[in-house]
């Protein structure tokens, strides 16, 4: 069934000498209408990369527990940056392993999903993967955890709280965001090159900025065969690049989940709807709490139930 919404709007897309820059949007209702065809794909083009860039991956650390072996690794991205990472696989099944890939928010870091009870229940989400076969897979975003060197040792942030220090971001909103999604899919090819990854079952679960990335990553990545999208922030839409609606034509018929706060002020319960209706897979649900961007930690069983049931 077809659940696209008529939506009167004006699109304008501005195309610079650099490719994708800027887009002008004048619409009747909350959420823009996608973005058409052409436009969609320069946007694309946009998360390009050289594949044979040589990966030059390595672990760096090693943990085991009774239950898990986690990895540290790292590995060379697009534009020559270093890429750190966990990959936890489980010792109660055997390889290969169908894998889901972490996705984490701003100011964050992969260490948020090994840590019980934060803001985003990382833990509790990460540990109810391990319990069901899969292996995990994290990286930083591009200025954050191990990354902030590349930010000159700043934490990112977007907002000055009255009274806060200056704040450095040697990195736009985009840049960063684009960037990661590049990293994912050169940390995919990592993962291919293991031969412990099952790689015809590779999901994603990412949260806020990571939710956001789970249209991006979906969109221009065939060998993401499921994603989870948890509080996927709409309020950065005037950016063509950022609006979660210009990437749902990409993600087809892969199964898709939205877990969305009603509440929320960066997507409320009227904008997840609106960018809902244009994922127009069969397999596609829409999960709303009582919540504003901190959902409470009952999301953890319906993700990984939706994971479960389709991947």
């Amino acid at each position: 069934m077809n659940k696209r919404k008529s939506n009167v709007c004006l699109v304008f897309l501005a195309l610079t000498v650099t490719g994708l820059v800027s887009v002008s949007i004048l619409c009747a209702q909350g959420v823009p209408a996608p973005i058409g065809e052409e436009a969609f794909e320069v946007l694309m083009a946009f998360y390009d990369y050289d594949s044979e860039i040589p990966l030059e991956a390595r672990v760096v650390a090693l943990k085991e527990t009774r239950t898990s072996v986690r990895r540290k690794i790292v590995f060379r991205s697009a534009r020559s940056f270093l890429v750190p990472g966990y990959l936890e696989c489980p010792k109660a099944v055997e390889p290969p392993y169908p894998c889901v890939l972490l996705l984490h928010g701003w100011s964050g870091s992969k260490e948020d999903w090994w840590e019980d009870g934060n803001y985003v229940s990382g833990g509790n989400a990460r540990k109810a993967l391990l319990v069901k076969g899969y292996a995990v897979f994290a990286l930083d975003a591009q200025g954050h955890g191990d990354r902030i060197a590349e930010n000159d040792y700043h934490v990112v942030n977007l907002y000055n709280e009255p009274g806060a220090p200056p704040r450095k971001n040697y990195f736009t909103l985009r840049e960063i965001i684009t960037q990661t999604v590049i990293d994912y899919r050169r940390g995919i090819d990592y993962l291919a090159t293991r031969g412990d990854i099952e790689m015809e079952r590779i999901g994603l679960l990412g949260y806020s900025m990571g939710g956001f990335q789970t249209f991006a990553l979906t969109a221009v990545e065939p060998r993401i065969k499921l994603a989870a999208g948890c509080v996927v922030p709409v309020s950065w839409r005037e950016d063509v690049v950022l609006a979660p609606a210009n990437y749902a034509r990409g993600i087809g018929d892969r199964p898709f989940c939205m877990l969305m706060g009603r509440a929320d002020d960066m997507c409320n319960e009227a904008e997840a709807r609106e960018v809902y209706v244009l994922v127009e897979g069969p397999e596609t649900k829409l999960l709303l709490y009582d919540a504003g961007h901190r959902l409470p930690v009952d999301y953890v069983r319906d993700a990984v139930a939706f994971i479960a049931g389709h991947l």
